[in-house]
């Protein structure tokens, strides 16, 4: 199994993401986060990790997430042992869910928001999952579930990006999850204007969600803090 998901914010060029899967190292493969452009997700029963290039090339030559997706199917034989989950500037999304991949499969789309995972106990997951980021990042969390308008964002809610992504993995692991056990998990934030949060839990045993928040923790100390601090904004 692999779970993952992706955020755009056009008005300000955020990207955001957060991956997890029963194996390791999941963020040396599938979740990555391009500022003013969009995002994209590869994983599936084989990956394909050569997706991600081709579909930032894409992004920037400006086609949309629909023309990426058609894109890197043509040009991979093997697609429909993928699922890939694509993001465009204008964070709109679409997704590979490739027929030969381990039930339960499926990608859940909001504006701005999606997410897509394989080898699940059942949809649930994928419903928790998005539920979870979108009650914590909107002001308008049920119009937006129920698909009726595009997000309004909390107030500074860019600064606990990493917060709420962590939290809606944990509610969608508690929704089930990976069948095998969840071990490893990455997310990432791209601003136009600070530093990249990347954070990478590559083994956890039995405490991947509190590995994460403890690897965050450090990111938000007094030292680390004062680290960013004195790079270059831009």
């Amino acid at each position: 199994m692999t779970i993952s998901l992706i955020h755009f914010n056009p008005e300000t060029g955020t990207a955001a993401s957060i991956t997890a899967t029963g194996g390791v190292s999941v963020g040396g493969y599938v979740n990555h986060s391009w500022r003013g452009l969009g995002g994209c997700a590869t994983q599936g029963l084989f990956t394909n990790p050569w997706y991600a290039e081709k579909a930032k090339q894409l992004l920037g030559e400006g086609l949309n997430c629909r023309e990426v997706i058609e894109r890197l199917k043509s040009e991979d034989a093997g697609f429909e042992q993928r699922q890939c989950l694509v993001m465009d500037r204008n964070g709109n999304a679409d997704a590979i869910n490739g027929g030969e991949n381990i039930p339960y499969i499926g990608a859940v789309v909001f504006q701005h928001i999606a997410v897509a995972g394989n080898m699940l106990e059942s949809e649930r997951v994928l419903q928790r999952f998005a539920e979870s980021f979108v009650l914590a990042t909107c002001a308008n969390a049920e119009q937006v579930l129920a698909g009726s308008a595009a997000p309004c964002y909390c107030e500074g809610y860019e600064s606990s990006l990493p917060e709420a992504l962590i939290l809606a993995l944990e509610a969608a692991l508690e929704a089930g999850g990976d069948k095998r056990g969840t071990y490893s998990a990455s997310l990432r934030v791209e601003s136009m204007t600070q530093a990249p949060v990347d954070i990478r839990v590559d083994w956890s045993d039995d405490s991947l969600i509190a590995d994460m928040r403890k690897v965050l923790g450090h990111v938000r100390g007094d030292s680390f803090q004062q680290f960013l601090a004195q790079l270059p904004n831009r």
